[in-house]
């Protein structure tokens, strides 16, 4: 197998893992599922996908003693993008379901979407359907990024009901409005990314997003 576009997609029971794997394979990946140790850390590049509760997540790759291996490949400088939760779990801890202590690589904490828009008005939640995403910081942002070949207000499609608030504002890359709030779509540090969307369902923006990971 070639490492060029070799990905490993962490399975640890939580993530519409097949949807990942065949859209990736669609950009031309070839992909390995496991929970290997040894296969993750000696991988070119690596996504930690994830639906469901936050608390769960964590408990599930605490069985597996992933936790550390993801820990250990983030210092290791291996490109790591995660997706929805998985994206969540790249921070330090989340207020779902009470306080639960995330991965740590990504300074910041996950809070509940705001259950009504800017002009107080109750919105649904969760946040689903097709949003824009728009510049975090200068125009430049994207650069050399997993949206580098995408457009701002290219739409995505979300599926959440929290959000991630990193610490630093230069973590943000993207973000998208839902009731005119603010929330981080893309965030990135170092070699470790992390987006809120689904990018195996969000049509020819979201393959555009995976290709570009690929190229990583």
């Amino acid at each position: 197998m070639s490492l060029a576009n070799q990905v490993v997609v962490i399975d640890y029971g939580v993530g519409n893992l097949l949807s990942v794997q065949h859209s990736l394979e669609y950009c031309g990946a070839e992909v390995i599922l496991t929970a290997d140790h040894e296969k993750i850390l000696t991988a070119k590049r690596a996504i930690l996908p994830g639906v469901g509760a936050f608390a769960n997540a964590m408990q599930s790759l605490k069985d597996l003693n992933l936790i550390e291996t993801i820990q250990e490949l983030a210092q290791r400088k291996i490109p790591l993008l995660g997706i929805c939760l998985g994206m969540q779990l790249l921070f330090d801890e989340s207020d779902e379901f009470g306080i639960t202590v995330g991965l740590g690589l990504i300074p910041g904490r996950v809070i509940p979407v705001p259950n009504k828009d800017v002009f107080n008005k109750i919105q649904k939640i969760p946040h689903i359907g097709w949003t824009s995403l728009t510049h975090s910081n200068n125009l430049d942002c994207w650069k050399n990024t997993i949206l580098q070949d995408n457009f701002e207000d290219e739409s995505v499609y979300f599926v959440h009901s929290f959000m991630a608030l990193p610490n630093d504002p230069s973590h943000r890359i993207a973000d998208c409005f839902y009731g005119g709030h603010k929330i981080a779509s893309v965030v990135r540090r170092d070699q470790i990314t992390g987006c809120q969307f689904h990018p195996e369902k969000s049509g020819e923006a979201g393959l555009k997003v995976l290709r570009k990971f690929i190229s990583l």
